[in-house]
């Protein structure tokens, strides 16, 4: 009884997270429908209806809202204890939840997860992609992937890989525009902006150690890096792309470097460098090992 309120639990607050039960079924591995019973049993047996059902959203109900802190520290607490017998027995099991930008999700982690899942059976991988600044604390990450250093004391980033920045557009595009070769000519194109928050908005300009900045005047503004990529491949204009991103095009033909002598940087001349954020404190080792997987996989880049 007690394993199956547990499995009851761990449902309700995956449909909480995710506002779905679709999407809470496949984080889980499970089927919608059985989602749908164990959140029901676990209502019926706390006799409260704890969250609303509707066409558009699953929301919390005034009991859903009371219960879910206490059934998160009651999964926090199940989870330890399978990270002490996972130490005692040596292998690498339980869970690891985290967040990754959107671009990185669709390019780079597919084969990576796809190699630590095979070489981590015991492991379960519960992934949300966002171009959000996500806050491993408040979303009870075991770590969040973003370009920004953390701020808070409470927060660890682990360096994953440097990276640089450069201008791209498609042949389609430049053979009807001409490619600028330098900032200035860049006046009267079409410029694609990534608008997601804490995304720099101002284009500064590294060549041998001088900086030339520009705010940009976008005809284009999108609001997940998914959206820049791809409206750049279609020729909609030019953008600022991640060279792990943009140089893998170039090879096939697909995109041209824009200003080429130049990379962007932050206004200090600094390339970006990819971080995991996460609370201060051990790592598990099943944590430790997708860091690892994931610095390997990304560097050099």
């Amino acid at each position: 009884m007690a394993l199956d309120m547990l499995r009851e639990i761990q449902a309700f607050v995956s449909v909480a997270h995710k506002r779905s039960f679709v999407a809470a079924a496949r984080a889980l591995g499970r089927s919608p429908s059985a989602v749908t019973r164990a959140v029901q049993t676990l209502e019926d047996n706390a006799g409260s209806k704890l969250l609303n059902r509707n066409a558009n959203a699953v929301t919390l109900t005034e009991a859903g809202e009371r219960l879910l802190p206490h059934a998160e520290r009651l999964l926090d607490v199940q989870r330890d204890a399978a990270d002490e017998l996972a130490a005692l027995s040596g292998s690498a099991q339980g869970w690891i939840r985290f967040a990754a930008p959107q671009l990185l999700g669709e390019l780079l982690l597919p084969q990576v997860l796809a190699e630590f899942s095979r070489c981590h059976p015991q492991v379960t991988l519960d992934v949300q992609y966002s171009d959000e600044a996500l806050d491993p604390l408040q979303g009870r990450f075991d770590f969040v992937v973003r370009g920004a250093f953390p701020q808070s004391s409470e927060l660890i980033g682990y360096p994953l890989w440097p990276y640089q920045r450069h201008l791209y557009a498609s042949p389609a595009y430049l053979a009807l525009t001409g490619t600028p070769q330098h900032p200035e000519d860049l006046d009267g194109h079409t410029l694609i902006l990534h608008t997601a928050p804490r995304i720099l908005k101002a284009w500064h300009f590294c060549h041998d150690g001088q900086i030339t900045s520009l705010r940009p005047r976008p005809r284009l503004r999108l609001g997940s890096g998914g959206a820049v990529y791809h409206s750049t491949l279609a020729g909609a204009g030019i953008a600022r792309l991640a060279a792990w991103v943009g140089e893998t095009q170039v090879k096939a033909g697909r995109l041209v470097r824009v200003c080429p002598q130049y990379r962007l940087t932050s206004s200090s001349g600094q390339d970006p460098q990819m971080h995991a954020v996460y609370p201060a404190g051990e790592l598990p080792a099943r944590v430790r090992d997708l860091l690892a997987a994931l610095r390997q996989a990304g560097s050099p880049r």
